[in-house]
């Protein structure tokens, strides 16, 4: 076995044959003499005992447990994106065929259903740890069906929110402020959702929740449904009356 030599002078480390053990020599780096140390003075580091059955040889015999790396990303993106496809098929539909005022309110409820587990199971094959085994077949189902219904849920934070807190007939009356600000707020309640359901980190939860909101309004948007900005019926009649009297002030202006 080759012994283990560095040279005191200048450092350098190098192997010798264990024939010269005890002798002297040059060192390869810089030339000057040294002593190669004798096999008694070699020091052999064992690793601790780990308790595991030996065979003849000292080897343990049990094998080491390998981690199964899974890919959640092959079958279940396929399906995902196709759904996705879909769903965006669905929404042109509804943009070309529904009235001035957009879809039913049933085809939007059915819509935001419809779209969240492909969009949840899309997103968890992003933000999922890398260092643990994801879940995969019944246990992913089982959290995907939940994740979705609770993010499905969180349109009634925009539903009934701004009409009792504004005193508003429908959300879509609320101003753009006001629905970033309950967008936030879903956001929110999305990422501990996504943290609780999937056990990710907070910037994991942040990221699935965004993308399913984001989805979501970006479908609706596509599908002809107005979130926000409509003109109440208060506004619109300050409106008139404010063009009544502009014409009424532009009629005397003329007759004089």
């Amino acid at each position: 076995m080759p012994i283990q030599v560095t040279c005191p002078n200048c450092f350098k480390r190098f192997q010798v044959s264990d024939k010269f053990a005890g002798k002297k020599g040059p060192c390869p780096g810089c030339k000057s003499t040294i002593a190669v140390p004798d096999k008694s003075e070699e020091v052999v580091i064992h690793a601790p005992d780990d308790g595991a059955p030996k065979d003849r040889k000292g080897v343990s015999v049990l094998k080491p447990i390998k981690r199964t790396e899974t890919d959640v990303t092959r079958k279940g993106l396929a399906i995902t994106i196709s759904a996705v496809v879909g769903a965006l098929a669905i929404a042109i539909g509804l943009r070309l065929f529904s009235s001035e005022n957009g879809p039913p309110l049933i085809a939007q409820i059915i819509g935001l259903i419809v779209i969240a587990p492909p969009l949840v199971r899309w997103g968890y094959s992003f933000v999922y740890d890398q260092e643990l085994e994801p879940y995969t077949g019944i246990e992913l189902r089982n959290r995907v069906l939940i994740c979705s219904a609770l993010y499905a849920s969180l349109w009634i934070i925009y539903a009934f929110v701004p009409t009792y807190v504004f005193d508003l007939e429908k959300a879509s009356e609320m101003n753009y402020m006001t629905f970033g600000i309950i967008l936030c707020v879903m956001l929110g309640v999305g990422t501990f959702i996504a943290m609780n359901t999937f056990e990710v980190e907070m910037v994991g939860g942040l990221t699935h929740a965004g993308l399913y909101l984001l989805s979501a309004i970006l479908l609706a948007l596509i599908a002809g449904v107005t979130l926000a900005g409509v003109e109440n019926q208060e506004d619109a009649r300050l409106r008139e009356a404010g063009l009544a009297v502009q014409m009424t002030v532009n009629d005397a202006r003329h007759d004089s």
